[in-house]
């Protein structure tokens, strides 16, 4: 697939705010799967229904279709973070709020080069001590990233299609954001 300027651009504002690897996925390829929504309404992570960033409040399957299709291309970007071993949970957990402050210098990057544009991301949103949600609006709309789960996504099916890998080893984790784009420019 031939990469237009903007394209290159892009995956260069990635990897230059942190990110390990970028891929893309064609957006009109995407699959909403009920099955990974149905994993989320388990609410094992406990983010159902509590944050404005993960499902019922990210709308319906058909909902979030509509929002991707607006764009013309989506980027898929991971970081690997290691762990002192598979039981390291703190260190998932602060490796999970780096790779959230990844995607906000992220954001600070797009800003100038994107007129529209939408970051995904991993599990949830966690900004704020308590999310506001659902008694008043996030407090925050414009650093507000959807979970890329909660859009039906299957997160290994989507590094597949970008040909960017998954799993890095024993004793890692790796989370991952995708970015909606249009070519227009800011």
């Amino acid at each position: 697939m031939n990469q237009t300027v903007a394209e290159r651009e892009l995956r260069h504002a990635i990897l230059e705010a942190g990110f390990s690897q970028v891929g893309c996925v064609e957006v009109g390829r995407l699959r909403y799967d009920p099955e990974i929504r149905r994993i989320c309404e388990e609410n094992r992570c406990g983010n159902y229904g509590a944050t404005w960033a993960c499902p019922p409040m990210v709308g319906t399957l058909e909902q979030c279709r509509q929002r991707c299709e607006q764009y013309t291309g989506m980027l898929l970007f991971n970081r690997c973070f290691p762990l002192e071993d598979s039981f390291d949970f703190e260190g998932m957990r602060t490796s999970l709020f780096r790779f959230k402050e990844l995607v906000d210098a992220l954001d600070r990057r797009l800003r100038p080069l994107l007129a529209r544009y939408q970051l995904l991301s991993n599990e949830g949103c966690g900004r704020c001590k308590r999310c506001a949600c659902p008694d008043a609006p996030c407090r925050f709309p414009d650093r507000l990233y959807h979970s890329l789960e909660g859009y039906g996504f299957s997160v290994s099916q989507l590094a597949q299609e970008a040909g960017i890998r998954y799993y890095h080893g024993k004793n890692t984790v790796t989370y991952f954001g995708a970015l909606l784009f249009r070519e227009e420019r800011a």
